[in-house]
């Protein structure tokens, strides 16, 4: 789901940068007011986590493979509004420094995954309640942000909206079966060490 330089062209990739800098912003003035510091290092160990997580490719079909995208474990133990920030700040290492999507679209990478997955997460996580909510918002967050990821390159003119949804939502509804089963079993290990889910997982589990 990772766009690199070059997919985009300025305009598009020009506002999601500009959509996605003014909601980060938002993110972190509304945090400095919420900020908890003691679920901190949890932050830290997430952060950790969710960038190792995303580095392990598993297939879905052949010649085809997917990775952990993290945002509604992030917003389960966060909210999506840190959930944000914990992924712009991943997303960030990995195009400065890995090489894993690009600069220039940085801002529609960080809308993608940081910003609509997330909060398709947190309206899931509220509507459907318990373990099924759980692995419904980590499916829907990856597909939420294929369809973003193809609206973002049809736009461009890169390929036709006709082929992109279809093609990249498809494949994104398998890896989202992958991601709800790893979000479960990791959410399942917090409970059972007694890990506090915080305001995004209150009532879920």
């Amino acid at each position: 789901m990772h766009i690199p330089d070059g997919f985009l062209t300025p305009p598009v990739w020009g506002a999601a940068a500009g959509v996605s800098a003014g909601y980060l912003a938002m993110a972190v003035r509304r945090l400095r007011r919420r900020l908890e510091e003691q679920r901190l290092p949890l932050a830290g160990v997430l952060a950790a986590f969710i960038f190792a997580a995303q580095m392990l490719n598993f297939p879905v079909a052949p010649g085809a493979s997917g990775h952990f995208l993290g945002s509604t474990l992030a917003t389960l133990l966060f909210g999506p509004w840190q959930a944000g920030l914990i992924m712009s700040v991943i997303l960030i290492i990995q195009a400065f420094v890995f090489m894993d999507g690009g600069v220039t679209t940085l801002g529609a990478n960080i809308l993608n995954m940081a910003i609509i997955a997330p909060w398709v997460s947190w309206a899931l996580l509220r509507a459907v309640r318990g373990r099924p909510g759980i692995f419904v918002a980590s499916w829907a967050a990856v597909v939420a942000g294929a369809l973003a990821c193809g609206l973002e390159l049809s736009l461009s003119g890169l390929v036709s909206w006709r082929l992109a949804l279809p093609a990249i939502v498809g494949w994104h509804a398998l890896i989202g079966v992958g991601e709800g089963l790893i979000t479960l079993a990791v959410a399942a290990y917090l409970v059972r060490a007694q890990v506090d889910l915080g305001e995004g997982g209150t009532g879920t589990w």
